[in-house]
């Protein structure tokens, strides 16, 4: 069997790749100094981080002319996300005043941003469509499938041009607003794709099964030239709405790690006629995690959220159960995964202290791909607006410069505060929502953020706390309701409709829904790019399968397997 090999930069989310060819009975081994590289007969290079991270983590390993000679050689390549783009001349990200950070110029081209021409959110996150350039060829053996979805997640990206070299290299392209970008690259040994088959699902595994698999042809065959195609913008992109379970995790009475889910934020269970004296009272207990996440993988889930509600009993490094979680549902799922709760600096016990970068770098190592920030957020907020500078250490700084600002999710727990509608001149007064149709209609509120699971309050509005996260380097925002917390009376559609107009990165729509309809209604009603929900899943209310069926005979678009 030729000698697979992966190489780790020293970031990101390797574990899912090893997971994804440990699923598909592969085995491989780690680049773990300069001399591996002629070792290999294959080699993948994973990862989700930031360019010039990677780039000066490669050269302060000594990897980089070994890399160089590796891809000179005509042995197989596979780059993936960062994979791909270090191959390029150069990329933007990072830019400063010396200009782009160079690449390894294998590709004679720069990675640049997206615009956000159109309202449309950077990054770039979720399901979307690879189209092949080109028909496929006699000796092919790359299975990237026909109208298939695969998860993005970048800010960055190569622009299609059919006049550029680019084109030669181009194997398929991707549609996201009106921006036509190369989403895999191609010529003899080199394959890279800006997409992440380790968390496509199926047609993800299918492809990386089929590209390690294939025979490695001689290096003679390698680069040649190729006609130049145009491919002109489609009508609509194919960017997939999508639905994530999340799950909130925490230690029951008897120190198990449960899924729960309360109502208004209280998961304890209530006095009634089904329960006994003694359940009464109890932590409610709706599943283990990892057994419900590999569920919802196997119904059809986007993504899948754990967030950990339970005060940790010395710090996140230290609390080995909740890193467990993570490792073991990396193993069963090869979606997208968010971590939240304790992302944070934070000291031992015995006084060592761990930066939230620290702590972020642990959960992505065991498979994690975001990290959700809380009430943490609020208060880097309000220190943001107090001193009118950022510091450069807050932990959605740190981690989005190193990890990309992709990996950084805001969590918000907004409530609203009503006022009179006719007096109000208070400092939120450009953000009062003032509907004119149904209940409430002729009342007036605002959003006012809350910390410790919304259990106190903050003299800070929602608008301002998106707008600041943004401007601190988040990467998305999930927004929940206290208000609509367990009514299942659905997504808060104002809400959702005030933070998408305020910032320019992706929004999750969370708390409410008690229908698959109202899945249908916040995509409907909203610009939001995913909802997400908790219990009407783990109660069996509603199916994923229900919300996609319903989504999809609303005209929306989901993800293809």
């Amino acid at each position: 069997m030729p000698a697979l090999y992966l190489l780790d930069y020293g970031a990101g989310n390797v574990a899912s790749l090893a997971n994804s060819l440990k699923k598909l009975g592969h085995e491989f081994t780690w680049i773990s100094s300069p001399d591996d590289f002629a070792k290999a007969d294959k080699l993948i290079f994973p990862g989700v981080g930031a360019f010039k991270h990677a780039m000066d983590n490669l050269n302060q390993k000594g990897l980089l002319d070994p890399l160089r000679e590796y891809l000179a050689s005509g042995r197989p390549y596979f780059g993936i996300c960062i994979g791909m783009q270090v191959l390029f001349a150069a990329s933007m990200e990072h830019a400063d005043t010396e200009g782009p950070v160079p690449g390894l110029s294998v590709i004679p081209c720069s990675i640049e941003r997206f615009s956000t021409e159109g309202g449309k959110a950077v990054p770039h996150m979720g399901w979307n469509q690879a189209e092949r350039l080109r028909p496929r060829e006699s000796g092919d053996e790359i299975d990237i499938g026909e109208d298939l979805s695969y998860y993005f997640v970048h800010s960055y990206r190569a622009t299609y041009d059919p006049d550029s070299p680019l084109n030669d290299w181009t194997y398929t392209t991707t549609q996201y607003g009106q921006e036509v970008f190369v989403s895999s690259v191609n010529q003899g040994n080199i394959f890279a794709t800006q997409f992440h088959p380790e968390k496509s699902g199926p047609a993800g595994l299918r492809l990386l099964d089929s590209w390690v698999r294939a025979p490695i042809n001689p290096p003679s065959a390698s680069f040649i030239p190729r006609s130049r195609v145009s491919r002109p913008p489609n009508a609509k992109d194919g960017l997939a709405k999508r639905v994530i379970a999340c799950m909130d995790v925490r230690t029951n009475d008897e120190g198990d790690l449960v899924v729960t889910k309360g109502d208004q934020y209280d998961v304890r269970e209530k006095a009634g006629n089904s329960l006994t004296a003694s359940a009464a009272g109890a932590v409610r207990n709706l599943g283990k995690p990892v057994s419900l996440a590999a569920k919802y993988f196997e119904a059809g889930a986007d993504e899948i959220c754990f967030l950990n509600i339970t005060s940790f009993r010395s710090s996140p490094l230290l609390d080995q159960p909740m890193l467990s979680v993570v490792r073991a549902a990396a193993n069963e799922i090869f979606v997208p995964m968010t971590i939240g709760g304790g992302i944070k600096d934070t000291v031992d016990p015995d006084g060592t202290p761990h930066t939230a970068l620290e702590v972020a770098g642990a959960y992505f190592r065991e498979g994690a791909d975001k990290v959700s920030i809380g009430s943490e957020a609020v208060y880097n907020v309000e220190a943001l607006l107090k001193d009118g500078k950022q510091t450069g250490k807050t932990g959605i700084e740190m981690i989005s410069q190193a990890y990309g600002s992709q990996a950084v999710v805001v969590s918000i727990d907004p409530r609203r505060v009503y006022v009179d509608p006719e007096t109000y001149d208070g400092p939120y007064k450009e953000e009062l929502i003032r509907p004119t149709t149904g209940p409430e209609a002729g009342k007036a509120w605002w959003y006012q953020c809350t910390v410790s699971g919304g259990r106190e309050s903050r003299p800070l509005s929602v608008v301002q706390l998106a707008k600041g996260v943004e401007q601190l380097g988040a990467g998305e925002l999930l927004i929940n309701s206290i208000d609509r917390d367990g009514t299942g009376k659905g997504f808060d559609l104002d809400l959702v409709n005030l933070i998408k107009n305020a910032v320019r990165i992706p929004v999750v729509a969370s708390s409410g829904a008690g229908s698959e309809q109202h899945f249908v209604e916040v995509f409907n009603g909203t610009k939001a790019e995913a909802a997400l929900a908790a219990g009407i899943f783990h109660r069996g209310e509603v199916g994923i399968g229900a919300v996609k069926d319903a989504m999809s005979k609303g005209s929306l678009n989901i993800r293809r397997i």
